[in-house]
């Protein structure tokens, strides 16, 4: 994946968003289960009562309150609580409304006040209930005025009392002390007759309303993270496709000798879409799943620390599982793709051979190829799924395990006052959010290596090395010398090959004259003009195209100079003149007819559609003889300085041909004719012909000169021409 990287920069303002807005995301998904706990917590346990201080006290309270507390402690009431017969709550009397504290402030009150508070409330709560109450060893029956009988004790006294409850407080875990600071809070706002019903509902829903905004911007986030990480893969994904067809197209043969068209195909299709998922998937997890298991952790740590173990060991079981299955499908993931590209490459074939194939009657040889292939792809990806398919029901159960211990534990943690229900609840969610993101990560491991496989092959075909490149400074061809092919001394050798496969070929196709090529199958003969279009470049000696060496030339300005016409003819989807425009993107209807005529090929435009009758892929609607002629058509219609004709007449009857020839040599007098042909008739009139061997000139001159000087011609001619054609 690293390989590609460079495709990413384009998108870094967006990947930077999107990553922002998985933040928000995390945040917004975090948050819930701790807005859940307080509604289990305050809202439902509690009442609604949020806070361990009274935020009211009556007159009545107030004064009391002072009675048992000490010079400083009152100091501090008087300055916590201002007097208020204009408040908000719903009470017909004046009250002290406590004014907004900070953190050190809390603590003071809780430390020099709290305990008094809770001493007057815990006194009527026994005074309501009607049993006896004991203070200092003395039995004061139910239902006396015990408020009274402190507040007429003396001071030290009742600072003994105070200090007691102060010690049973402190000896109280910080939760314990909490929950029953908020339970004396809520005993004495109904004792004064506050709506705790109403404190209730209002927390409730304000607590629910701020949960379906979290969860609002939560599903926001997630629907623009989505949006952005599309647009990121599908901007890779198609700058990765123009730029591996842009790099195919600049491939010569020896490039495309490195990599078959169906391995072409597939990377170009399946590999690409393999890369455009994982990078999908990439910015939607493996961003998202640290935020969410890093927070869940710290936040599940606030809740409880005792239980982390839980969350420890679940994580632990995963992995291990996980690494497992990674292990043995990573093996599998890189035979996919190779498989892939076998099914790619018989599909091809037999939709190329089709016509082959049923003339032959082996319809069930190639089934049963195809076949043996899809079940071996078939048999891997099954393989592979089935071992994906147990990762989720080892993960329900690991869940589902994880529940229960924390059920388990979590009700002993609440029996013991160390742990409220709500808190348990979050807690459970916390730990689901920790182990899927583990999960979602090691999902990642699993699915990655695959992109990556399908990375490596997409860079291999734009990292390689392109054999035949234009110069840096390159030349421009010699008017005087227009359309002279030069060969002086040449050898070529296939890459990888041990032997030469031309070997010092030397001669001049002069414009205005016609250079024929014959020779046995295997020769050289397609090789050997290849070189000219620079299909491959000589590996020893020169080739010059009007005076200029090939390597000199742009392979723009080379090829603007050669028409063309290959040995398999080849047409492209579309019409009869997007075909023929080819060659002259400009060219009018009168040179498009023109070369057609030339071509004898005016019976296939005629009718209605004429030009613009439809070509199917590859012209298969077309015998192999009119697209020969419409392949001849499209390089007449360019009007170049030098014809190439591989073998192009081989479809042709004896009449078209001569008739082809006698055309061509009018409308090309002044042209260099270069023609490849197997007939001796097609050639016999050239002005000079030459005779290869594998790989050698074994002779070159005309057709009366080679008969009698050259062997190897006569052999050829002899088993075409008869007797007297030969004398």
């Amino acid at each position: 994946m690293l390989r590609l990287k460079s495709y990413i920069k384009p998108f870094i303002l967006l990947l930077l968003i999107a990553i922002g807005l998985l933040y928000v995301q995390a945040q917004m998904d975090l948050a819930l289960p701790d807005y859940l706990s307080k509604i289990v917590n305050i809202g439902i346990q509690q009442s609604g009562v949020e806070e361990e201080i009274p935020e009211i006290l009556t007159v009545n309270d107030y004064e009391i309150l002072k009675e048992f507390l000490d010079d400083g402690s009152i100091e501090l009431l008087e300055t916590y609580y201002s007097y208020s017969e204009n408040h908000d709550f719903k009470l017909d009397q004046p009250l002290y409304v406590l004014k907004d504290l900070n953190a050190d402030e809390e603590k003071a009150y809780k430390t020099s006040i709290t305990p008094a508070f809770n001493m007057i409330i815990s006194i009527r709560i026994q005074m309501n209930s009607g049993e006896d109450m004991i203070f200092n060893d003395q039995k004061i029956p139910a239902g006396s005025d015990v408020i009274s009988i402190l507040l007429n004790m003396p001071a030290e006294a009742r600072g003994e009392i105070l200090s007691g409850m102060s010690n049973n407080m402190s000896g109280m875990s910080d939760e314990l002390a909490s929950q029953m600071n908020i339970n004396m809070v809520k005993t004495y706002y109904e004792e004064i007759g506050v709506d705790i019903g109403n404190m209730q509902s209002k927390f409730i829903i304000k607590t629910g309303a701020l949960m379906l905004v979290i969860t609002l911007i939560g599903a926001l986030s997630s629907i623009a993270v989505g949006f952005f990480a599309a647009r990121i893969g599908a901007g890779v994904a198609r700058n990765l496709r123009n730029d591996v067809f842009k790099r195919v197209l600049s491939f010569s043969n020896t490039e495309f000798d490195k990599f078959s068209t169906a391995s072409l195909i597939t990377r170009s299709t399946n590999d690409i879409t393999q890369v455009q998922n994982i990078l999908v998937l990439m910015i939607r997890m493996v961003f998202y799943a640290p935020l969410m298991g890093i927070g869940g952790v710290i936040r599940a740590l606030d809740k409880n620390v005792s239980m982390s173990w839980i969350i420890a060991l679940a994580v632990i079981i995963l992995m291990m599982v996980i690494g497992i299955l990674f292990t043995i499908a990573l093996p599998k993931f890189k035979m996919i793709q190779k498989m892939v590209d076998k099914v790619n490459l018989i599909i091809r074939e037999h939709l190329s051979g089709m016509l082959v194939i049923r003339a032959f009657n082996t319809q069930k040889f190639e089934e049963s190829r195809f076949d043996e292939t899809n079940e071996e792809l078939t048999k891997i990806n099954l393989f592979v799924n089935r071992l994906m398919a147990l990762l989720f029901p080892v993960m329900m159960f690991v869940m589902n395990g994880v529940m229960v211990m924390i059920i388990w534990l979590g009700a002993k943690e609440i029996a013991d006052a160390n742990m409220q229900v709500g808190d348990m609840m979050a807690y459970m969610q916390y730990a689901m959010q920790i182990i899927m993101s583990f999960l979602m990560l090691s999902m990642m491991f699993i699915m990655v290596p695959r992109a990556s496989v399908s990375a490596a092959r997409i860079a291999d075909v734009l990292e390689t090395d392109i054999t035949i490149l234009d110069p840096q400074q390159p030349s421009k061809p010699e008017v005087n010398k227009k359309g002279l092919v030069q060969f002086k001394n040449v050898k070529f050798k296939y890459p990888g090959a041990d032997t030469c496969m031309l070997k010092d070929i030397s001669f001049e196709a002069k414009p205005g004259q016609m250079t024929a090529i014959i020779g046995s199958t295997g020769a050289g003969k397609t090789t050997l003009v290849n070189l000219i279009n620079r299909f491959y470049d000589a590996t020893e000696g020169s080739i010059e195209v009007s005076g200029v060496n090939v390597k000199e030339l742009t392979q723009e300005d080379l090829r603007a100079q050669i028409g063309y016409v290959p040995q398999k003819s080849y047409l492209f989807s579309g019409s009869i003149t997007s075909n023929l425009k080819y060659g002259k993107e400009n060219a009018t209807v009168e040179e498009l007819t023109q070369a057609m005529e030339i071509a004898q090929g005016s019976e296939i435009i005629q009718g209605e559609e004429g030009l613009n009758k439809l070509v199917a892929q590859g012209g298969q609607n077309y015998s192999g003889g009119q697209k020969q002629r419409l392949s001849i058509a499209r390089a007449l219609v360019k009007k170049p300085e030098i014809f190439i004709f591989d073998d192009s007449f081989s479809a042709l009857d004896f009449k078209t041909d001569a008739q082809l020839r006698k055309a061509l040599h009018e409308y090309a007098s002044d042209k260099t004719m270069i023609v490849i042909a197997q007939r001796v008739s097609t050639i016999m009139n050239a002005d000079q012909i030459i005779v290869l061997e594998d790989g050698k000139m074994v002779g070159i001159g005309t057709h009366e000169e080679l008969l009698k000087s050259c062997d190897t011609y006569y052999e050829i001619a002899s088993t075409q021409l008869t007797k007297e054609e030969l004398s």
